[in-house]
């Protein structure tokens, strides 16, 4: 497969500082966080917490954003409840995963933290959805907030996925919904079909970078999110989130609000628009050559693009 000229980076690891890795009493679970610190930390730089998507994916491919702590700002990453290194719940009925639960647990991350007193958020995918979630119901200390490739409707997701696959080759779309009728999602020809689109719509890097790789391997060691919240893969949409959207309540966002998208993109414009059209303060940009995760896939123009933001809101 070809490169299409896209590069991987190494995220905070070329940025001098220190990691700091603590556990977060959540009711009765916990969630883990890790914080990165810069060397010559400048207290004008506002601090900024990761959101990470799936729901379900584990923090490990969102650490190239850790590069945003070049200005001397601290970067948080934290593994939602359910996956990574905080607590599992295999067990949980499905009424436990909701996108309340997930609200609640940033927001203990973000008192536990001393944050209340300003921060930015930065979700991606799923996390880009959790964001203005959380910011319509806490808006207090956000001083913006970036969704990076995410979406305000799981419908128009879904149209927009519909359009991607009639895109494909006949034979793949035929032998996906084969698979799907048969209720054989787990075979081989079908995850081979994911595959297929996965590089073209979700990381266009040959080969993927380590930390996608390790998320992906979270999910497939405990898929009880994204499975239950999602469904068995990106264009087959079952779970519990299959009607969610925030559309109508955009209005309420006060946060300045950057919105970014990819060339190639599985979030496809019709399920991001919305944010574009209906949030007041906010700006758009679409990352050239880039699919579902421009932070990987064109590191520093997403650094320089989401830093200059930030900054100007800090």
């Amino acid at each position: 497969m070809e490169s299409n000229g896209l590069e991987s980076t190494a995220g905070d690891a070329a940025v001098p500082g220190r990691v700091e890795t603590s556990t977060l009493p959540f009711g009765d679970h916990s969630t883990w966080v890790r914080v990165f610190h810069p060397a010559e930390p400048n207290d004008d730089r506002r601090p900024v917490v990761v959101l990470h998507g799936g729901p379900g994916m584990a923090h490990n491919y969102m650490l190239a954003t850790g590069g945003l702590g070049h200005d001397g700002r601290r970067v948080v990453h934290y593994d939602q409840i359910g996956c990574g290194n905080s607590s599992h719940l295999p067990d949980a009925p499905p009424q436990f995963w909701t996108v309340e639960l997930f609200v609640a647990e940033l927001r203990n991350l973000v008192e536990r933290l001393g944050l209340t007193d300003g921060f930015h958020l930065l979700g991606h995918s799923w996390g880009a959805m959790l964001a203005p979630e959380y910011v319509l119901r806490h808006p207090d200390g956000v001083r913006s907030m970036t969704l990076a490739n995410g979406l305000a409707s799981m419908p128009l997701f879904a149209q927009g996925i519909t359009e991607l696959l009639r895109a494909m080759p006949r034979e793949t779309q035929e032998l996906i919904a084969e698979q799907e009728r048969a209720g054989t999602t787990d075979s081989a020809e079908y995850l081979s079909a994911v595959d297929q689109f996965y590089r073209r719509h979700i990381c266009r890097l040959d080969p993927w970078p380590q930390d996608l790789q390790d998320s992906f391997a979270n999910v497939e060691h405990d898929p009880t999110v994204y499975g239950t919240m999602f469904g068995p893969s990106e264009f087959t949409i079952t779970g519990t989130l299959v009607g969610w959207s925030i559309v109508d309540r955009l209005g309420g966002v006060a946060a300045p609000t950057l919105v970014l998208s990819g060339e190639y993109d599985e979030a496809r414009p019709q399920a991001w628009a919305p944010f574009v059209e209906r949030i007041r303060d906010v700006r758009h940009h679409e990352f050239a050559g880039a699919s579902h995760i421009p932070h990987l896939e064109t590191p520093a123009e997403f650094t320089r693009v989401v830093g200059a933001f930030l900054r100007r809101h800090d």
